[in-house]
């Protein structure tokens, strides 16, 4: 969910890698299922290589004579992205599973990269307890279904407790608008010294981050209601241009680098800025504010490498409030990832059965743990064990209900794209905002092929 720009030749050699490393006769051996999934950049988080060693156990006892091969892509979100569209093009590169955003789901839908899995869900029982809107996630235009998501995600305000007291403000915070996030970033600027006030992802390097941690956090709590979508217009099918709304996020933006509240410009612009908030400025004590996701933790516990097992006392959470404090008073965005089976797959019902053996209630649950994930399973979510497992858990479990998702139609990663633009403008100083909304309605009419509505 958070591309990141590289240069032409990296991202060649990146996708020969990736083709190479599954092989030319994937699919050739029918006893056989190949899984191919995210590896961290980050040597010593190793969640996912865990979990999927776990799996691989489990499935290969139950099914004597079936073999998994795990093929990891080891690459930041962008390039992950392009290595995983090269190998699903052809039988002799497509794996049988997939690790799949959601942001980018329907554009490899619509390019036929996907095989629909309505059949198999019919004859899955576990398949009813997974909530609506994750479905909806994994859910084309045309109404199928493409993928199983395995947890979801929410986003809030993570801050150092230590850091507010020096600032005088409370152990206890929850801002109730935008003005009194700024507030509190101006009075920790103001006594306290060396530390970053505050940080919002923001810029094309940042990716979906960017989008989707910092912009959208602030555009959906310009809506008016709860069930309004201030980027895209269902009842027309229309992206929106020319809305207030938009104007005022990338101004609360150019706030943040202007009144200099955020981390250097060139830091704020370093590809590798998520890997640098989790890992060295919200641990070492030098971030004040942070607007970002759930899934934090996961790089903090025993055995990541990073371990931080005191970051629940130092740090407290708050969640997002709306712009101006209006119902429904707060806000939250959603994505996550899906296993999805590759159109071209070789093996496609082995893969379904891999599926099958991730997603028991078990092994579903000791996942989202795992990853500092949300609940997806309702049996899960009401389990207590799954509640008590970790702190945190319990409170962006509970912004589920306040959540939105992305319209993650096949034009979302440029609209994505524009809006990053848009923000990298006012970060800088290049553009007003006015001149950056402008550039992103403009943007926005040839990403959509002017489909378009203005409020």
């Amino acid at each position: 969910m958070r591309p990141t720009a590289v240069p032409l030749l990296l991202a060649t050699l990146l996708t020969a890698n990736a083709l190479s490393a599954c092989g030319s006769e994937s699919g050739s051996d029918p006893d056989t299922v190949k899984i191919s999934f995210k590896q961290s950049t980050d040597n010593s988080i190793k969640v996912m290589d865990t979990y999927l060693a776990d799996i691989k156990d489990q499935f290969e006892k139950a099914n004597p004579g079936k073999r998994v091969e795990l093929v990891p892509i080891k690459a930041p979100d962008s390039e992950y992205y392009t290595k995983l569209q090269q190998m699903l093009r052809s039988p002799k590169t497509a794996p049988d599973l997939v690790y799949e955003d959601t942001f980018l789901i329907n554009s490899d839908i619509t390019s036929g990269y996907l095989k629909p899995l309505d059949p198999y869900l019919a004859k899955w029982d576990d398949w009813s307890q997974f909530i609506d809107t994750a479905k909806e996630a994994a859910q084309a235009q045309d109404g199928k279904t493409y993928g199983v998501p395995d947890g979801t995600d929410t986003r809030g305000l993570w801050f150092d407790k230590a850091i507010f007291k020096k600032a005088g403000l409370p152990a206890d915070w929850q801002p109730t608008n935008w003005a009194d996030i700024l507030d509190a970033a101006r009075e920790i600027k103001a006594k306290v010294p060396g530390v970053i006030p505050m940080n919002i992802y923001t810029g094309k390097p940042a990716g979906e981050a960017a989008t989707m941690q910092g912009f959208e956090m602030l555009l959906y709590g310009t809506a008016s209601g709860a069930n309004e979508s201030p980027l895209y217009d269902p009842a027309s099918k229309k992206w929106i241009t020319g809305s207030q709304g938009f104007k005022d996020s990338l101004e609360f933006v150019e706030t943040v680098f202007k009144e200099k509240l955020g981390p250097d410009v060139s830091d704020a612009l370093d590809p590798n800025i998520a890997t640098r908030v989790r890992g060295e400025f919200l641990p070492e004590g030098k971030l004040g504010i942070n607007l970002d996701g759930s899934w934090l933790p996961q790089d903090w516990l025993e055995g990541s490498g990073h371990e931080w097992p005191e970051w629940s006392e130092k740090l407290g959470l708050a969640y997002m409030p709306t712009q101006t404090g209006q119902a429904p008073s707060k806000v939250s965005m959603s994505g996550g990832w899906t296993w999805a089976i590759p159109s071209k797959a070789g093996n496609p019902d082995l893969a379904f059965e891999f599926i099958k053996t991730m997603q028991t209630k078990e092994n579903a649950q000791k996942w989202y743990i795992a990853n500092s994930g949300i609940s997806v399973r309702t049996d899960v979510a009401e389990d207590p064990a799954y509640v008590k497992a970790q702190p945190g858990i319990k409170f962006f479990t509970d912004l589920v209900a306040s959540t939105h998702y992305r319209p993650a139609y096949p034009a979302y990663p440029k609209v994505s794209t524009a809006i990053q633009e848009a923000m990298e403008g006012v970060t800088t100083g290049d553009s007003s905002v006015e001149e950056a909304a402008k550039g992103y309605d403009e943007e926005l009419k040839t990403a959509t092929d002017n489909q378009v509505i203005e409020k």
